[in-house]
């Protein structure tokens, strides 16, 4: 009875602490994973955006990308002089807190299994590691609680 107990305990855990957030739209810029949100603030120095409303219809380049794409991709391309936004890769992330840097990083839900993937430090507004299926591991919120 125990097990099954426990069994029921970390499944529940595991399916709260791991819901996607329907409500964050992810955005890409030269390989970089944002939100949209993020962008608003440098509306100026967008060249242009294109929204992809599905996976299957990501071309090529963003194909790695389709994992986070349930409620659409956008794609932003910046002007030349627009300067880079900070990044950072999440293998980052896993350092800091002391966890393998091959360990996968929860955002917003969206397990990223690359952790060489970068994304832009702006959408970390939190950061905690929790217990994800057994397994320590960074969760990334966007937005501030």
């Amino acid at each position: 009875m125990k097990k099954i107990l426990y069994s029921l305990l970390i499944f529940t855990s595991a399916t709260v602490f791991a819901q996607k957030n329907k409500a964050v739209k992810f955005a890409v810029s030269d390989g970089i994973v944002g939100t949209v949100s993020i962008f608003d603030n440098v509306k100026n120095s967008i060249q242009s955006k294109e929204l992809y409303k599905t996976s299957t219809s990501l071309p090529q380049n963003l194909k790695k990308f389709s994992f986070i794409a349930d409620q659409g991709l956008t794609e932003i391309k910046l002007k030349k002089d627009a300067g880079i936004l900070d990044n950072v890769n999440l293998a980052n992330y896993n350092l800091q807190n002391n966890l393998p840097a091959d360990r996968p990083v929860i955002i917003e839900g969206y397990e990223f299994k690359n952790t060489d993937m970068k994304i832009f430090a702006d959408i970390a507004e939190n950061v905690e590691v929790k217990d994800y299926n057994g397994v320590k591991s960074v969760f990334i919120t966007t937005t501030r609680k």
